[in-house]
């Protein structure tokens, strides 16, 4: 009976031990086996996402379509296994499963398993992508992740902005085109409000397709001055976001008034060198 129990706890150990290696080679960045496994997997994910584009050429899809599919669901085979061995070996696994990566993780595989179902839908494989944003920790390059973090700061303070902006440049949109359509008509190819809201949205952001165009003094001159009032709107959100950019910085920067330290978190409250509060 103790022998019995010797054995299984020796399998449980043996089993938690290999848990624990298979989560430092996946989920760790130092040691080499990680290295390995990284740069393996970034290879992986380019040549997979090369398949899908290739496969989207009739030419090639014709003469090699069969191969690329199996070296698609090759690739998709080897993902699925790396994401259940992530699952297991993750410490806090729910964390993992709402994380931004283990989201972009499921999602790499799932476009597969759907072609089975949806036809096409394989094209969203271009999504594992993605996945080499893995590549900043890979390759040690955090000053850019803290640089993402500043930006993502900007924006989300730029966001009440930005929706007030959007709200009035919809308004705006289909003031224009309802305008539009009384001006030009149906005869002119503005055959009802919808169509002159798009040629609103179209010559608003100096798109231009020409698809639609007026025919009258009246309505190309109204449309000209929809263009100037173009580019005058695209500088609008430029400016909230530069000036957010700018604040999120200068707060990222900032220097301790005890010990001088600078390049703080940009949600620092405390010197990283002192403790001083900032």
């Amino acid at each position: 009976m103790i022998q019995g129990d010797h054995y299984s706890g020796s399998w449980f150990y043996g089993m938690k031990d290999l848990k624990t290696t298979l989560g430092n080679i996946i989920f760790e960045h130092d040691t080499a086996g990680a290295k390995l496994f990284d740069v393996v997997l970034l290879w992986a994910i380019l040549l997979s996402v090369l398949l899908v584009m290739l496969e989207s050429v009739a030419n090639i899809r014709l003469r090699y379509g069969s191969v690329l599919r199996t070296l698609e669901w090759t690739f998709t085979a080897l993902f699925t296994l790396e994401y259940l061995l992530r699952v297991y070996t993750a410490h806090k696994r729910a964390k993992y499963l709402k994380s931004f990566y283990g989201l972009v993780d499921l999602l790499a595989i799932l476009p597969s398993y759907l072609s089975l179902f949806f036809t096409g839908t394989q094209y969203f494989i271009v999504i594992r992508s993605l996945r080499l944003l893995r590549v900043f920790r890979v390759l040690k390059l955090m000053q850019f992740v803290g640089e993402a973090s500043i930006l993502s700061k900007a924006l989300r303070a730029s966001r009440a902005k930005i929706t007030v902006f959007l709200v009035a440049v919809v308004t705006l949109v289909i003031i224009i085109g309802s305008l539009m359509f009384l001006i030009e008509g149906p005869a002119n190819g503005f055959s009802n409000i919808p169509i002159s809201v798009y040629w609103a949205v179209v010559t608003l952001t100096t798109v231009g397709y020409g698809d639609i165009a007026p025919k009258t003094p009246l309505g190309q001159f109204f449309s000209a001055l929809v263009m100037i009032l173009g580019y005058a709107i695209i500088a609008v959100p430029t400016g909230i976001v530069s000036a957010e950019l700018s604040r999120a910085e200068k707060e990222s920067t900032k220097a301790c008034s005890d010990c001088g330290q600078t390049k703080h978190d940009s949600d620092a409250r405390f010197c990283k060198r002192c403790g001083k509060l900032l």
